[in-house]
């Protein structure tokens, strides 16, 4: 009787424990919306299968830096609603185009909030991670970012963006280095930033 019974109360355990380690989207909401100052490196898989590095620094609401390592040493800000790429090989000026025609303004959002109506086209658990793929309701023709989170504690690990010419660039973090202070030079400046904005 005690096997039995044993056994029914791992089959009634089984579903709430695998509901838990797929993370609610309240609760991914709440972790972005905590995340005020990031800094990390990255590693960067392109459309063609080229990889990148660097470094980045993130200050929500709306600001990002990416800084890539030589040879590419391309600069890349999102700052007051606009990204720009500076690269230095290039007698070009900048690319720019609106961030809110990018996935990422999702995550620089003042208010994060992935329970609001068409946002969420994906919310699935891998065995190992929480992924979340989504849109901006506004502009679903900007392109879509998954973003994978592992839990306890909770952490966003990486993402993918897949832009609407069937691209898609993913971005693999080390670990985040979270509440620190910026130098506001690092989202002003597009000259690399060295060890005195670190």
């Amino acid at each position: 009787m005690k096997q039995i019974a044993f056994a029914l109360a791992l089959t009634l355990a089984a579903p709430a424990a695998w509901a838990a380690d797929k993370l609610p989207l309240s609760q991914i909401s709440n972790y972005l919306n905590g995340l005020k100052t990031v800094e990390t490196t990255f590693t960067q898989v392109n459309d063609d299968g080229s990889l990148s590095t660097g470094k980045l620094w993130m200050e929500r609401p709306g600001k990002m830096r990416f800084e890539y390592d030589p040879p590419n040493s391309a600069v890349v800000l999102a700052r007051a609603g606009t990204v720009q790429i500076f690269d230095p090989k290039s007698n070009q000026p900048p690319e720019q185009y609106p961030l809110k025609r990018t996935p990422l303004s999702l995550v620089l959002a003042r208010n994060v909030n992935l329970e609001q109506a068409n946002m969420v086209v994906g919310h699935d658990f891998d065995g190992t991670a929480t992924v979340v793929t989504a849109q901006d309701p506004k502009n679903p023709d900007s392109g879509r970012i998954e973003l994978m989170f592992t839990g306890d504690p909770i952490e966003l690990r990486k993402w993918v963006i897949h832009d609407n010419a069937g691209n898609q660039t993913t971005v693999l973090l080390g670990q985040l280095n979270k509440g620190g202070n910026l130098s506001n030079d690092l989202f002003s400046k597009s000259k690399r930033s060295g060890s005195g904005n670190r």
